[in-house]
């Protein structure tokens, strides 16, 4: 009989509504039916593609005899981390203070009034390497809120206390310098690995806000270390199996140092930063690998996780029939030597084996291969190449499919259309900037309401119940920002400056201008969530900088250029000491050094070819930061055309930055000298 949670939106939650758990989802009436029982709450966190949920839910909530102890003694929340970041970052932070690590999923036990006191991640259904079964760590808890009450309590009431003491050192309100930047890439040097690119040890994960510091930094001050940085470590990665050589896109991270065995899975957010990465790194450098990757990477997307609605999937897994009815991790990916002959025959097989580095013992598990580009000597046939390649991709869509997290998360799909938006600007793919245009479109329909408020989720054309928090409302301006600049449509500058009202009225503290990941009206959990580092994703905070000082340069709006300013304050702080983690707060600070730049193209009429060739020298400078309004004279889709007339009946372009102005330009070539191209 399915529980509470067959009637949840989540993928992940559907997955357990046939749990023999009686599960609640993540409301006040768990926490009521705790209260009236006299239990305490066990709170399960986790996601649609994590591989450890899955396993610990086939051993433990699948299980009979488990989930009838859990609902005697307990009441059971299960919570989507992607739909609700915010319970999830505060039971985290606890878990990390706690235990001084963290992961998925996460079993944390609270008092039914929501306070945690014992913690943990993925626990056995036996006793293994010096972890208790689960099911000890339920009579366990069980018993000490029997018999240990007080105890229990204090603990937890100390740990709410702790929490709320614990304060971020914003760095006052002053924006990073050069010296900040200049040591934020000298600590960057020394976490490098020359041999393999990347930052420190495995597991390895794609450093894609820290390689757009990089590029930016590069462009700004001509570093050749920064750029060597940044295209040395691309080029491994996309040499490497943690992405996909046949089908294009990236997979969550890789297990050991040479990215050559990826986790699996695929997540939207990686793929948006990582195609936007690719396409800033071909405009700096016209790298054909930098090219091919992004384009690879965005049709990837479009083909595999775009929904019926126009918007984009949250993941897919990792996990995959073998063929023989078991779920393994990357069976949908490795080939072994007898597949490759099955699918080629034996001369194209040697070939494939040759090229993907494919080995009779294998790189993976049971002598099966991921398929990397490995450097190696002589030159293949192209042709023949890509004839193998049409076919093993074709053999490989006949597996059993990777199951795919449907739910659209505002916040992914902000990144993926500012993504798409570019590369298909920069490589002339007006279809990719369509699939932008319709993931914006679903955005401003079905996630926003009548006052520009955001739902977090939708899925199957129906939004979701949970409120859009900081990072949401960032990435989704940034999206429309990038809109605005590729498509020459002022509207979707407007709807980025009704979210970023949201951003300076609801979610930033009026003193010390420090961002929040929630409203200031949002549900009251144990502590505010606040966190200014960059994860997977760049933060609510960071990207809320971005976008504060994006829509400043589009519109000369001071409040919004101040707001900018006092959020990177703590970037002041933390960027020479952690840069890894707060990458895209770096590339932000490069934009207020270099101005960022503003450019106006007007034309005689859109079309203009002349027009249209001084636009695309604006779009193609990698100054960084930099806005581009493209229109009529005295068309009123942005404010950057006020004023601006045609020099000589000819389309101009105007160049400025730190209320200073460049003469007026009709010579693409001039344009490009004034944007430092």
């Amino acid at each position: 009989m399915p529980n509470r949670l067959a009637h949840e939106t989540s993928p992940y939650l559907l997955q357990h509504s046939d749990n023999p758990v009686d599960w609640w989802p993540w409301s006040g009436g768990a926490f009521e039916e705790a209260r009236e029982r006299d239990v305490p709450v066990v709170l399960s966190v986790g996601y649609s593609s994590c591989h450890w949920c899955h396993v610990m839910a086939h051993e433990s909530f699948e299980d009979q005899a488990t989930a009838d102890y859990l609902n005697e003694h307990f009441v059971s929340v299960k919570v989507d981390r992607e739909e609700r970041p915010d319970v999830d970052a505060v039971y985290m932070e606890a878990v990390q203070a706690a235990t001084g690590q963290g992961g998925w999923p996460m079993t944390v036990f609270l008092t039914p009034d929501a306070e945690p006191f014992y913690f943990g991640t993925y626990f056995p259904p036996a006793p293994r390497h010096g972890m208790p079964s689960f099911r000890q760590v339920l009579e366990g808890v069980q018993q000490a809120w029997a018999t240990r009450r007080e105890e229990v309590t204090d603990v937890a009431g100390k740990i709410v206390r702790d929490l709320a003491h614990r304060e971020i050192g914003y760095g006052g309100t002053q924006t990073p310098g050069e010296e900040e930047l200049a040591q934020a890439l000298l600590g960057l040097t020394r976490e490098y690995d020359p041999q393999r690119g990347g930052f420190g040890a495995a597991p390895k994960f794609p450093p894609s806000m820290v390689l757009e510091f990089l590029l930016r930094h590069q462009a700004r001050t001509g570093s050749e270390g920064a750029l060597q940085m940044a295209r040395d470590t691309c080029e491994r990665m996309a040499r490497g199996g943690i992405y996909d050589q046949l089908g294009g896109g990236f997979a969550r991270y890789s297990v050991d140092r040479d990215w050559v065995v990826p986790h699996f899975e695929k997540m939207l957010y990686d793929n948006a930063l990582l195609c936007r990465v690719y396409a800033h790194l071909w405009r700096s450098t016209g790298s054909e690998l930098a090219r091919r990757v992004a384009l690879e990477t965005a049709d990837f997307m479009v083909r595999e996780l775009r929904t019926d609605e126009g918007g984009f999937a949250s993941a897919l897994d990792a996990d995959s029939d073998d063929g023989s009815g078991r779920h393994v991790e990357g069976a949908y990916y490795v080939w072994t030597p007898d597949q490759l002959r099955e699918a080629l025959g034996a001369e194209d097989a040697e070939l494939a084996a040759q090229y993907y580095g494919v080995t009779e013992e294998g790189t993976f598990e049971q002598g099966s291969s991921v398929l990397q580009l490995p450097q190696q000597e002589g030159v293949f046939d192209a042709e023949r190449i890509a004839s193998v390649r049409r076919r093993l991709l074709a053999v490989r869509s006949e597996r059993p499919a990777l199951g795919r997290d449907d739910k659209v998360v505002a916040a992914w799909n902000g990144l993926a259309i500012a993504a798409l938006a570019e590369t298909g600007a920069y490589f002339e793919r007006p279809d990719l900037v369509e699939a932008a245009l319709g993931a914006a479109d679903l955005l401003v329909r079905l996630h926003m309401d009548e006052h520009a408020g955001l739902w977090r989720t939708s899925k199957d054309g129906h939004a979701g119940a949970n409120a859009g928090v900081l990072e949401d409302y960032a990435d989704v301006a940034e999206g429309f920002l990038a809109l605005a600049s590729v498509t020459g449509e002022g509207v979707w500058l407007d709807f980025a400056g009704l979210l970023l009202d949201h951003v300076l009225t609801r979610f930033t503290d009026p003193e010390s201008g420090a961002l929040y990941d929630t409203a200031v009206d949002a549900e009251k959990l144990i502590r505010r969530p606040q966190d200014p580092t960059d994860n997977a994703t760049p933060s609510g905070w960071s990207a809320a900088a971005g976008a504060l000082l994006g829509y400043a340069a589009h519109t000369g709006s001071q409040a919004h250029r101040t707001a900018a300013e006092k959020a990177l304050g703590v970037v002041r702080a933390l960027g020479p000491r952690v840069p890894r983690f707060v990458g895209w707060g770096l590339s932000v600070a490069e934009a207020v050094l270099d101005g960022p730049r503003e450019v106006a193209v007007v034309a005689p009429s859109p079309a203009d070819e002349t027009a249209r060739a001084l636009y695309r020298t604006a779009l193609l400078s990698s100054a960084p930061g930099a806005v581009v309004a493209y229109g009529t004279p005295g068309g009123d889709e942005f404010p950057l055309l006020a004023d601006r007339p045609l020099v000589g009946g000819e389309p101009t372009a105007y160049v400025c930055r730190n209320f200073t102005c460049d003469a007026p330009t009709t010579d693409p070539e001039r344009l490009r000298a004034s944007l430092g191209g």
